[in-house]
Parts: structure tokens; sequence; C-alpha cells
């Protein structure tokens, strides 16, 4: 019985293994042509539409296995698996950032920003569990997010300087090709990049690039610039789906009250007995 149960699990990797190399060697339809997206009225890539990443990210940027969360919350508070989007797997911290970092970890159940209902930041608002909205005119692109009612505008013509730090941060806008670039400045530093503590300072410097890879998807990729917490720019990467319900929307996701007893509950007034 062992011996028939090696053999048929042998069997089973050398098919998946011949499987993926015979899909490896059948080019993709189209595969080579480079994909041109639609247009908008004045003659730019159409962004428009509800968009989602459909991965890992948030609850950590880096590969990591699944772990628990509070006792109390079983499976639902526990982390999934998954495959890292930072290109070369590497983030690359100075050595007291680095502290910082692990310190962040080991209290990311009460310290992350995101409990607290704060304003996500970039790039961290583009992979949260919720879908967002970009709305696009010739000289500006609105991208609308739902979680915390979170919004920001990238201006596409002439920029006016930022008026002061945000969470948000200040967005200014270019088409190169079909390629659009958002040059990102003027952080807070009361934002994190994930649930695992990877954290920035108010030197953040976040360079974003959207390029149509499909009707339905897009290639997303984020350059990180930090001389405050990082020893060198880099990169996330991850591509972003199209939400296609007939009724898609973003919907209301306003956390401030959620967040209330945990922020202020300790200061509320204690009657004798």
């Amino acid at each position: 019985m062992r011996n028939w149960r090696r053999c048929a699990t042998s069997a089973s990797a050398a098919a998946a293994v011949i499987a993926a190399l015979q899909i490896g060697a059948i080019p993709a339809s189209g595969q080579g042509d480079a994909y041109k997206a639609p247009r908008t009225a004045d003659g730019k890539p159409n962004l428009n539409g509800i968009w989602q990443a459909l991965n890992t990210a948030n609850w950590d940027l880096q590969t990591h296995a699944a772990r628990g969360g509070p006792v109390a919350l079983g499976a639902v508070g526990a982390a999934p698996a998954g495959v890292g989007v930072v290109e070369g797997e590497e983030i690359p911290y100075l050595p007291e950032a680095a502290a910082k970092k692990k310190e962040n970890f080991a209290n990311r159940l009460s310290a992350d920003p995101e409990i607290k209902c704060y304003l996500p930041g970039v790039p961290r608002a583009t992979y949260m569990p919720y879908p967002f909205q970009i709305v696009q005119t010739p000289k500006h692109i609105m991208v609308a997010y739902e979680f915390a009612g979170a919004a920001r505008t990238i201006f596409m013509d002439k920029a006016p300087p930022s008026p002061t730090d945000t969470w948000m941060g200040h967005s200014v806008g270019r088409f190169e090709g079909d390629t659009l670039v958002v040059d990102v400045t003027s952080f807070t530093d009361q934002t994190w990049l994930d649930r695992a503590g990877n954290f920035h300072s108010d030197a953040l410097h976040v360079v974003e690039r959207y390029t149509p890879r499909s009707p339905d998807a897009l290639t997303y990729t984020a350059t990180i610039e930090d001389p405050k917490v990082f020893s060198r720019p880099w990169t996330i990467s991850m591509p972003l789906y199209r939400r296609l319900e007939k009724n898609a929307q973003v919907l209301e996701f306003k956390c401030v009250e959620f967040a209330e007893e945990l922020m202020y509950g300790h200061l509320r007034k204690q009657t004798g007995r």
C-alpha cells in the first residue's frame, strides 16, 4: 500500500511538471502583441473603473507563512500565507529602522494605524482588501478608496504646491506612453506599509506606475524611497483587477466608530458603586 501511494504521488508530480512545461511551450493568444488601452476623449489611456488587488500584501509585503492572531478570534484573526510583492524580496532597512520594524511587528495588534482607522497612505491604500475607483479627467484623476473613505487627487496639469504633509501625500501625475506615473510626496509618518510593521518616515517619496495590461487588469508598481528608514529605493509590483460585477461600486467603510472603543475607551468616566 505504501509503495502504491509513493508511485501515485510520483506519477502525479511528474504529470504536473509535464503539464507546466506544456503550458510554457504554448504561446498565449496575442502574446507578443503589446496591449493598447482604450482612450478617453483627450486621447489618454482610459483607466476609469473600480479596481482591486488580490494578494496578501496588506498583511505582509514579503513572502510569509500563515500566522495566528488573537486567540479569541480563532481562525478569523489569522493572517493568510502569501507570496511577496517586493522585487528582490528584501526591504533595505537601515539598522535602527530594522529594530523599529521588529518592534512594530511585536506590537502590531494594537499599534497598526489600520486598526485605529487612520487613512491608509500610499501605496498601502492600493493593496488593502477593499476596492477603489479611478475617475479620470484631463486635468485631474480622482482615486476614491473604500477604507476609511480615503481619497486623493492626482494633479495632471498645473499642480499647486503641497499645503502641508498628510496621510495620503501630494500626488502629481503624467503619462509616459500608456503608463500613468504618479509622484507622491509630503507625507506624515503616521501610516504603515502593511500589518507586519513595515513603516516609513515623513521623508517618504513614492513613484507609482499604473500600466494597462489587458481590458480588465493593470500592472501596478511603486518605488519607495525614504533616506531616514531605508538604505536605498526599493520597489513593489502587483496586478490590479477590474471589478466586473454589473453593479460594482465602492461602498462606505467609515471605520472611525469601530475604533473609538480601542482608542478612547480608557477615558470613559468610571462611576462609583
